[in-house]
């Protein structure tokens, strides 16, 4: 007999055969009951999922609302947890968190007695306390992250511009995800969070409260949330759907309203009706990057106009990527954009190029754990007058980081120097390569430019989304095509 499925690869598989990223609440309201009672509760539950069935992706019932009822609350909630079809997981929302010893017998509650498949859970006492709801694949938890309630800052942004608790935390649930079962809980009504922790936690499901009743806007919490492949993400809806006239209709439509969405944000699912797996968008980029170049947009770090680059020539844009020094989670975000790029590469040491490549670089280590080096533009006179800072052994690899490429001439000298001390350097890692020649001229010298975008990538996202006045991208247009002739002549 084969090992049992993970939570979290059970809930792909119900997503996938619903298409449908839909979680409906049951919060059975006192006021939705008449005569509040436990069986009003389980009643006005069971008739819920009668009614839902079909659409959902998992059921979410919150414990208070049967809690309340005493021992005939909970027997009712044992009743609905039972009413769900099999094929579709149960979340209990209890935000459980206590000792590990108390943990266990919560989990104990929450999997056995009640059958749920999943529970939210409080990170905040630790992993040994998390550990004993994960120690069975085949049961997940949601940690609280980032929530949808207004009192969430007080707490969840702890640590301000060095990086707020709630994306300590999500890096945290990265690194417990080792049996596939770990999820987080982020408020769809902070797409900026979202974004954030989708940026440090790539892989894991997020359960996005805030849709509806509490003003989270369902296209910015997708855009933010989604993984490239249009999972990842689950919407709960209680009341949206609880108290419409027909939650048969109601839940049909929200679900056709996510579908919508998720079919415009172009991600390569395994959905019907959509791209084969891997299939990109026209531009090339996937919902993360996508996301990531609007941000740039936005933060101030792409400007057009006229501006002189070091090379001396004219260009109609210009990218100041020393403001995510500024902007620590668009800085996160930027390094995790780098990640999948490094891990294709074999290297010992990132070796960051001064001055706009020395923030990124150190996000990259402090998110992958990598050391870094650095060579100096200018010798000190005093001291070590070490050209090349930080610790590394003649005969590593350093792979260069850098933020954008236009000839490659800073590339060079980096690479001189780091050679010049014993190291070897076969790749520079960027973020933007502006398309003028610094592949061509890096291949030469036997280096491989790898790039997160290409300018012409963004220029065509931008047009697509009409993000920019399209007579600006114009002007770059016509840029890129006399610089192309130039190479082309060289």
């Amino acid at each position: 007999m084969g090992a049992q499925p993970s939570f979290f690869s059970r809930l792909l598989e119900r997503a996938q055969a619903a298409d449908s990223l839909l979680c409906v609440g049951l919060d059975p309201h006192p006021e939705f009951l008449g005569e509040p009672s436990a069986e009003g509760a389980r009643d006005f539950c069971l008739k819920l999922i009668e009614a839902t069935a079909e659409f959902a992706t998992a059921f979410k019932p919150n414990s208070a609302f049967f809690e309340v009822f005493g021992a005939p609350g909970w027997a009712a909630l044992e009743d609905v947890i039972a009413a769900v079809p099999k094929e579709t997981p149960v979340i209990l929302d209890a935000k459980r968190g206590d000792i590990a010893s108390s943990a266990r017998l919560y989990a104990q509650a929450a999997f056995e007695s009640l059958g749920a498949e999943a529970l939210t859970v409080s990170p905040y006492l630790g992993h040994d306390a998390v550990e004993p709801f994960i120690e069975d694949p085949a049961r997940g938890v949601f940690l609280l992250c980032k929530t949808s309630n207004p009192g969430s800052d007080d707490i969840q942004l702890l640590g301000g511009d060095e990086e707020p608790l709630y994306l300590s935390v999500a890096r945290m649930a990265a690194q417990w995800n080792e049996r596939d079962n770990v999820g987080l809980v982020v408020g769809a009504t902070d797409a900026e969070a979202l974004a954030a922790v989708r940026a440090v936690a790539p892989r894991l499901w997020i359960l996005a409260p805030g849709v509806g009743a509490q003003g989270g806007d369902l296209e910015a919490a997708l855009a933010a949330g989604l993984r490239p492949d249009g999972f990842g993400m689950l919407i709960p809806v209680s009341r949206g759907i609880s108290a419409a006239p027909d939650p048969h209709e109601e839940a049909a439509r929200m679900v056709e309203a996510i579908n919508r969405t998720r079919s415009t944000q172009s991600h390569s699912g395994r959905r019907k009706g959509v791209d084969a797996p891997g299939a990109l968008p026209a531009d090339g980029l996937s919902q993360e990057k996508a996301a990531l170049a609007d941000a740039l947009l936005e933060a101030g770090c792409v400007m057009f106009g006229d501006f002189e680059l070091k090379s001396g020539d004219r260009s109609p844009i210009y990218f100041d990527l020393r403001l995510l020094a500024g902007r620590p989670n668009l800085l996160s975000r930027v390094a995790a954009a780098y990640r999948p790029i490094l891990e294709r590469l074999t290297f010992d040491r990132l070796a960051a190029i001064p001055y706009a490549g020395l923030p990124i670089a150190t996000a990259i280590a402090l998110q992958s754990d990598r050391p870094f080096i650095y060579p100096r533009k200018e010798v000190k006179e005093y001291g070590t007058r070490a050209e090349i800072e930080g610790g590394f052994e003649p005969g590593e690899t350093a792979v260069l980081i850098d933020d954008l490429a236009t000839s490659g001439g800073s590339k060079f000298e980096a690479a001189d120097k780091l050679t010049a001390a014993g190291l070897k350097v076969r790749d520079v890692v960027i973020l933007i390569d502006r398309a003028g020649g610094a592949h061509e001229s890096l291949a030469a010298a036997g280096l491989e430019l790898h790039s997160v975008f290409t300018l012409p990538q963004l220029i065509d996202h931008w047009r697509a989304t009409d993000r920019v006045d399209r007579s600006l991208l114009t002007k770059v247009d016509e840029f890129l095509a006399r610089e192309a002739g130039g190479s082309a002549k060289a």
